[in-house]
Formats: C-alpha cells, structure tokens, sequence
C-alpha cells in the first residue's frame, strides 16, 4: 500500500511539472488584403463605343478569392459634371457594361478590386480611363392600333377575344434594341422583348371611353426614348340590348338590266324589313361603315349586298370593313351574310375554285376551306335546298324572268365544296334535272357554331328568293340562332 502512494505521488509531481513546462504558441499572422489587375482590352486612353466589355483577375496569397467589386465613374468632358455608379458585386471575371455616354465626349474610369475569403477587399483598385463617344437614343413606332381607332372591349378574356392588341417597333442607329415597355393612360411601365402584345381588361380602369396607350424601348447601352409614341383609342363596352341591325349594302345600280330600273333602294328595304320583321337598317352607301357605338348595341347583324358585279371596282365592300366584323363577333355578337358573289368579293383577283388560307376570315370565323363559284352562263339555280332541317326556298323566277342573261335563275352562285368543323349545311344547290351537274347538292348556305359567336352565310342574294319562301327562310335562320320574330 506505501508502494502504490509513493507511485503517485511521484506521477502527480511529473504532470505537474511538464504543465508547467507547455510553450506559448505566437499570434497569428494578419491577413493580407488581395490584389486586383485588369486585362489590356480596352487599351489606357482608348476612344469606344458606350457598350464595352472588360476583364479581370485577383490573387490573394494567404487564402482565396471570394468575389470582386466594380463601379466606374463618367465624367461628362464637355457639361463638366459626373455620375458615379454604386460598386457591384459579383463572382464573375468579366462584365460588359453599357456606359453612360450622354455627352458628346465621356471620360470612363473603370474601378475593380478583390475581395478575398475573410472579407477584405483590395485597397489599392485596378483602373483603366478610356472615352466613351455619345450614344444615341433609340426611336419607338406604333404600328397597330391607329390613332383614334375604335374597338369592343369586355370584362374577361376569351378563347376568341384576348384583349386589346398592341403591336410596335423601334430603330436605334448606333447600336440595337433590347427591351421594350408599354402602358395604359398613366399606369405602370410594363417591360417587354415581345413587339405585340394584348393587353387585358384589368389595365383600362374603366372600360368604356377612350385610353391613350404609350411605348418606348430600351437599347444596348441603356438610353431609353424618352419620347416614345402614343395613340389614343376609343373602347366601347356592347350592350346587346337591341335585337337586330340589317346593314344594307346593296346597290340596286347594279341589278341586272332591266331590274336596275324596276327596283329601287326602298324597294330593296322594304323587302328585308318584312321578312326579318325590324327597322332598324343602316345603308352603307350614304353612312358608310356603322360605328361600333351603334354595333355594340345589336345581338344581331345581318349585312346584304344583293347585286351582282362584274370588275374590281364594283366588288362588295364588306371586306373592307371585316376586322370590325371580327372585332364585333369575337366579343359576342352574331352575324349573317349573304349576296351575290359575296364569297368571290374576298378574292375578287384569284381564279375559283379557292382555298382560304388560315388566318382568313373565310376560313376562321365562317369555316370554309374551299369556295367555287357557278358560271354565268348558263343561269342555273333554280331552289335552295334546305337541309339540317331548313325548308327548300325557291329562286324569283318572276323577278329575274326579264334579266339577261339568267331568264329566271340565279347564275353566278358561291358554292361552298370543303368546309372544317362545327358547321351545318342549310342549304344545297337545286337546278332542274337536265341542268348543270357540277354544283349540283353542293352547299350554299352554311352555319357555323362558334364558342363565342354563331356566323351564317348564303352564297347567294336573298332578294331574288320568293318572298313567301323568303319569310319561311327568315324564320327559320333567326330560329336556328335562338331569335324569335314578333307573334312566333
């Protein structure tokens, strides 16, 4: 037991005495900031233009890079003030800036420094001076819509109706367009690469009345135009409180002789005002083009251009005015259409048969891939077919007993061959049994049911049907797209 005390004894004094004996360790060696240089493009004292790419390297021999700062100074050599730009920090080793170059002569002074893993950053910066000549501002153009320009507008989007469409341009001479911006009256900046652009009911507070649209653009070196372009446009909400509007484009001038001299204008009125059963009618040739204002207004239009028509000049006018045709059902509105060469009058130049292209109002809003058109000789149409349960409406014999060269049939009809989806035939083409073979069943009248809209087109004129046929014919259409005439 004395043994085993003594050993410890001895063990504690040994510990003791080497503790005592533990050497002091030095103080750490303080950290030394890194170092920054520049790369020799651009070269000192060089004349650029404003945009400019520069490189860089750091190096730090007690530890690591974390990342760099830069900023640059301009000083406007001819105004004789300055910007200075905040520093920026980055992980990058080169940057391409656009500098500011709004005077005719810039002296650029470009700062980078390094900052290593503890935090500290180059003392002493690398530069590099070189001149920046003056940038130009780029120029902004509104291509669509015109100044003044009218169009329906309603709460929400839709599949036909995605807003109002803006669509614009710019040109920078010294360099290139990057971004461009757009707003509604004094609204927001909306910033954008697209050059078209719809914009949405919610910018356009409120909806009715007129709306000044803005635009400018952004180039490479960061000038904006800071004048940019700008229209204003009427939006007309539609009320659809009234039933039905009939535009009157048919000009009896051109009747076939003599029927030029046995109708007339009030003749041709009074004909569609009994059988649709309204007196709501707007003549194109003394009005002109209704207003939206007045559109807006009607569930349904039903344009009529009766008369036949022999040259470019005299083609119908209702593909003029077809974008506000479109504007008008892709909000909500219903439209029939019907005359004589009414289809031919969309491509009055181009031999029938024809196919419509997409994109065409032919194709996208009536659903007709292919249009034909009978000859004029020898007149041939003698009843319209009905189908899809439509009664056969017969051709006015009576009327066109005297017209050179039809004798009581109707020459000169659009036939519809190829049609797409969602439509029905209501009418087929019907001519005595040693007649002409070709256009024979072939559609005439077609309907087409849209998500947004109902369109019905007769290639043929309503006018030379018998009256008697002609009420049933009204009747039945105005049916077909959920209107009742008055005592029905």
């Amino acid at each position: 037991m004395k043994g085993v005390f003594i050993f410890f004894s001895v063990f504690l004094v040994l510990m003791i005495g080497l503790g005592g004996c533990e050497r002091k360790t030095s103080p750490a060696n303080p950290n030394v900031p890194p170092n920054t240089t520049l790369a020799n493009i651009p070269v000192e004292g060089d004349t650029l233009f404003a945009l400019v790419t520069l490189h860089w390297d750091g190096e730090d021999d007690d530890g690591y890079i974390a990342g760099y700062e830069y900023r640059y100074i301009t000083h406007h050599l001819f105004r004789g003030d300055s910007v200075v730009t905040p520093w920026v920090r980055t992980e990058a080793t080169s940057v391409t800036i656009p500098f500011e170059s709004s005077d005719s002569l810039n002296y650029q002074t470009f700062q980078v420094r390094a900052v290593d893993n503890a935090g500290d950053v180059d003392p002493t910066p690398a530069e590099r001076h070189f001149y920046t000549y003056q940038t130009i501002h780029p120029v902004t153009e509104i291509l669509f819509p015109q100044d003044e320009q009218q169009f329906f507008i309603i709460e929400q989007v839709t599949d036909w109706w995605p807003g109002i469409q803006l669509r614009f341009t710019a040109r920078d001479e010294d360099g290139e367009v990057v971004e461009y911006a757009w707003r509604v009256d004094e609204g927001d900046w909306n910033w954008t690469t697209d050059t078209s652009v719809y914009i949405t009911p919610e910018h356009f507070q409120p909806l009715d009345g007129w709306h000044v649209l803005r635009v400018t653009s952004r180039d490479n070196t960061n000038l904006l135009d800071d004048v940019g372009d700008s229209v204003k446009i009427l939006l007309i909400q539609p009320t659809f409180e009234k039933d039905i509007l009939i535009i009157d484009e048919t000009d009896e001038g051109l009747f076939p002789i003599p029927l030029r001299y046995q109708y007339s204008d009030a003749d041709v009125d009074s004909f569609y005002a009994e059988i649709f059963q309204t007196r709501d009618q707007w003549d194109y040739f003394k009005k002109g083009m209704p207003p939206k204002t007045l559109l807006g207004q009607y569930k349904l239009v039903i344009w009529h251009a009766d008369n036949l028509y022999s040259n470019e000049n005299d083609v119908h006018r209702l593909p003029r005015h077809i974008e506000d045709i479109m504007d008008y059902l892709n909000v909500g509105g219903d439209f029939i259409m019907g005359g004589w060469r009414i289809l031919k009058s969309f491509a009055p130049a181009d031999p029938f048969p024809k196919y419509f292209d997409e994109g065409t109002f032919i194709h996208d809003y009536l659903h007709i891939l292919q249009a034909d058109e009978t000859p004029l000789v020898p007149g041939d149409l003698t009843v319209a077919l009905g189908s899809s349960g439509f009664s056969d409406i017969r051709v006015d014999s009576i009327k066109l007993s005297e017209a050179f060269p039809f004798l009581g049939k109707l020459a000169q009809v659009n036939v519809m061959p190829r049609r797409a989806g969602f439509t029905d035939v209501i009418y087929r083409y019907g001519n005595d049994p040693d007649g002409l073979t070709f256009p024979r069943g072939l559609p005439i009248g077609l309907r087409y049911y849209g998500t947004s809209f109902d369109v019905i087109v007769f290639g043929f004129p309503m006018f030379f049907i018998r009256k008697e046929d002609a009420h049933v014919m009204a009747r039945e259409v105005l049916h077909s797209l959920g209107y009742t005439l008055p005592g029905q």
